[in-house]
């Protein structure tokens, strides 16, 4: 058999630390969940892939993973149709199953960057530039998470921001520690002129520098329009302030900034729709929910034809995503704007070896080694998968976290 030929993929679940991250939904759990694939092939070969977690993927990772043995790792166009087909029936959502095949295709470029010697970036047409540039991701968070069911609080060193002192003093320490140039608020979680005193008070602390603000669809039309006008000229973008395409459409007509989006246009169907209506004007791509590195670089050619400008979403991540995330924006000429990157959150607990990945001055220098360039810690990777299994955590739940704190909080979309 080739020495090209996948022999099993084996796919482990993680958990690691998260701090207590507040959002339109709820509030971050103490663990968040994660899955790491090893893609190995007949000749010993190891590609490493990086997918969010939960029960459902779980499940259809471990259906793509009897689908791909004996497959060819080039073969990448057959392998994402098997896995397709595969999922079909049971995961009729496009959307939803390209998560499955975003992962194990990262795993495959890995795969045929070592045995070629090349970077990944290389294999998807070569780097447009040598660092790839990020936005500090602040947040509203609580200083710890409260002890709960016996279980100690648990604290970290970012501290608590509750309102706009301690989102400046956020943003500082990650200027500090990482030397960001932008900042990026997730917001929805106070009422609107709350937020809108937090970003003035980053823009006067960080004058010059670019900001965005962020509240998950918490607003109404109406309320949506009021803070585009209040923070004109402060904001770079607003992201997905309405609900879908229709209510991005209706504040996009008397929008003074771009309006951004990573979830109302997050699958191909989308796209006429949100340009016919003219709903977005900067698309924040991620590539575990595109398809893969490869759709990600076709994304971002049809965003170019019709002038929607590109940045990157994030979500709880670790350094296998992060180097995926670096080589395909490496190889994206139009990224327009820094991307997103929950990193600084999670590193902590990261599964690759340390040395190859820094945040400096705000950027990621892309790895040059073969493949992604990162090195799997299999030590972190059993200590992380024990955790795993002894949380006995399967789905991501911020509304229910939050309710045993606040037994009175309602998941409200609308809010504001």
């Amino acid at each position: 058999m080739s020495s090209t030929r996948i022999r099993e993929l084996i796919v482990t679940p993680i958990a690691f630390g998260d701090p207590p991250l507040l959002n339109s939904n709820g509030v971050h759990e103490p663990l968040a969940l994660r899955v790491v694939l090893q893609l190995v092939l007949e000749d010993g070969t190891v590609g490493l892939g990086e997918s969010p977690g939960g029960t459902a993927r779980l499940e259809r990772l471990h259906a793509a993973a009897k689908v791909v043995v004996g497959m060819d790792v080039f073969d990448t166009t057959a392998l994402a149709a098997a896995i397709d087909a595969a999922l079909l029936e049971t995961v009729p959502s496009s959307h939803e199953r390209g998560w499955t095949t975003s992962a194990i295709e990262v795993a495959c470029l890995d795969a045929q960057g070592k045995l070629l010697d090349r970077p990944v970036s290389d294999l998807l047409g070569g780097r447009v530039r040598d660092t790839v540039p990020f936005a500090a991701y602040l947040f509203y968070k609580w200083a710890e998470h409260p002890a709960l069911d016996g279980r100690p609080a648990i604290t970290d060193d970012w501290g608590e921001a509750l309102g706009p002192a301690g989102i400046v003093e956020q943003a500082r320490l990650m200027q500090e520690r990482y030397g960001f140039k932008s900042f990026k608020l997730k917001g929805g979680v106070f009422p609107p002129d709350e937020e809108i005193a937090a970003i003035r008070a980053l823009a006067e602390a960080f004058p010059g520098q670019p900001l965005r603000l962020d509240p998950n669809t918490a607003w109404t039309v109406e309320t949506s329009k009021y803070v585009a006008r209040e923070l004109d000229g402060v904001l770079e973008y607003l992201e997905d302030p309405a609900k879908g395409i229709e209510g991005m459409a209706e504040v996009a007509k008397d929008s003074p900034m771009p309006l951004a989006t990573n979830m109302c246009v997050i699958a191909w169907e989308h796209l006429k729709p949100a340009v016919e209506r003219n709903a977005i004007q900067v698309l924040l791509t991620d590539h575990h929910y595109w398809g893969g590195l490869r759709r990600t670089r076709e994304l971002a050619a049809v965003c170019e034809a019709f002038g929607l400008a590109l940045s990157m979403h994030s979500n709880s991540h670790l350094g296998i995503s992060l180097a995926a995330m670096t080589h395909v924006g490496a190889a994206i000429p139009n990224l327009d704007h820094s991307c997103d990157t929950h990193y600084p959150w999670n590193s902590a607990d990261d599964v690759i070896v340390p040395g190859v990945l820094e945040l400096r001055d705000g950027e990621v220098k892309v790895p040059t080694g073969p493949g992604l360039g990162v090195e799997l810690d299999h030590d972190r990777l059993d200590r992380l998968h024990r955790r795993y299994v002894e949380s006995g955590m399967r789905s991501r739940d911020d509304t229910g976290y939050m309710r045993r704190f606040q037994p009175e909080y309602e998941r409200l979309l609308p809010r504001w």
